[in-house]
């Protein structure tokens, strides 16, 4: 990671170098390597810093072990030649090696895994990409335009930008004037394959760029720190008087059958929560083979479903819930059921919804052969 400029295209907004710019709550360089420390399949990363650099040692992950610095040079290639030095005796020659901006702080985790999936078959190496969708115009020297370029077939190289080290630094030895690696590598005969990326992969050039990347960045956190999961559940009626809904007795011709209480309402709120986790389903935690969970309340279940959400560092935000069938009838129990698991979940009741729909006489619920539940739960990082 080239990382010895300063930005002089940043104009007088800062006299900071950009990659230590703040941005989000850290710096933009310590965004630009987050990606990569994130990954599991990087063996470690040279950052190439300028002479007499005295900020990059104040940051956190200077002290990761898989971070080495170098000192850079003038220009971007100097910078990327003296990260291809410091590799001897650490990389084999076919080993695949990364480039990527500095200034680059929004490479998302997806474009990272496109272009290392696209690596077993790009012999040539690859890059990131995006095709371009406006129209281009070339101006003459008074800014009149020209003529219009035909953009068909055109793309905005990225990084990172991926070849094999023996043949990344041959390209730069032999075309120190290239404009990126992969130009040097395409003087060499070589064409690298182009992986779609995302837009949202800004370099900081302008001040406006910053501002941009913190609403990127911005985003991501709010949908980092927010989850949703989707329950579904399904019981048949059999013998009984009653069935148990949302924590609540209701008598009715039949029971349900389930190897708990088939309170179907709960079994599909505990799949919300469980899957807003990532954690499967009820059927793993709760499995019909085990005898403790046999005839349990399905309010136990639900607790203990909480305490996996809680464990986590989450807390319920909002559910909603659904009832399908034709009996029995919701309505005389919905608020008793919408305050019991409000309490539950320590939410207001405001924030636990409840509703109830027939079939019209369609499907095996129409037919009152049994029940089914849906629910969907919201979660948030817990304060």
């Amino acid at each position: 990671m080239p990382a010895a400029g300063h930005g002089r295209r940043m104009g007088a907004a800062s006299s900071t170098p950009k990659q230590y710019l703040a941005l989000a709550g850290r710096t933009v360089l310590e965004h630009a390597l987050a990606p990569f420390l994130a990954d599991p399949g990087c063996r470690g990363i040279i950052v190439a810093l300028a002479a007499g650099d005295t900020l990059f040692a104040t940051l956190a992950i200077a002290a990761d072990g898989r971070v080495q610095c170098v000192i850079g040079g003038a220009e971007r290639r100097d910078s990327v030649a003296a990260g291809l030095a410091a590799l001897a005796g650490r990389a084999q020659p076919s080993d695949w090696v990364l480039v990527h901006d500095a200034a680059r702080p929004c490479l998302p985790a997806a474009d990272l895994a496109a272009l290392l999936n696209a690596l077993p078959t790009a012999a040539a190496g690859a890059l990131l990409a995006v095709p371009l969708v406006d129209t281009l115009k070339r101006a003459d020297a008074l800014g009149s335009v020209e003529v219009t370029v035909p953009r068909a077939g055109l793309w905005r190289a990225q990084t990172p930008q991926a070849f094999r080290l023996d043949r990344l630094r041959a390209a730069l030895e032999r075309h120190p004037a290239a404009t990126d690696e992969a130009s040097a590598v395409e003087a060499l005969g070589d064409r690298p394959q182009l992986v779609e990326g995302s837009p949202d992969n800004l370099k900081i050039t302008a001040p406006a760029d910053l501002v941009q990347a913190a609403r990127i960045l911005g985003g991501r956190t709010a949908m980092a720190a927010q989850r949703v999961g989707f329950g579904t559940d399904v019981h048949a009626f059999g013998p009984g008087d009653h069935v148990w809904l949302g924590g609540e007795r209701i008598a009715h011709s039949h029971g349900l059958v389930a190897h708990s209480d088939g309170d179907v309402l709960l079994h599909a709120l505990c799949d919300a929560l469980l899957g807003a986790i990532g954690q499967g389903d009820i059927g793993q935690h709760f499995p019909d083979t085990d005898s403790r969970w046999h005839g349990v309340a399905s309010l136990v279940l639900l607790r203990h479903v909480l305490e996996l959400v809680h464990e986590r560092g989450w807390v319920p935000v909002n559910v909603d819930l659904t009832l399908l069938g034709e009996a029995p009838r919701l309505a005389p129990h919905c608020e008793a059921i919408r305050a019991r698991l409000a309490a539950e979940l320590k939410l207001p009741l405001e924030c636990v919804n409840l509703k109830a729909t027939t079939t019209e006489q369609l499907g095996f619920a129409g037919r009152r052969e049994g029940l089914v539940a849906q629910a969907v739960a919201l979660l948030e990082r817990a304060s």
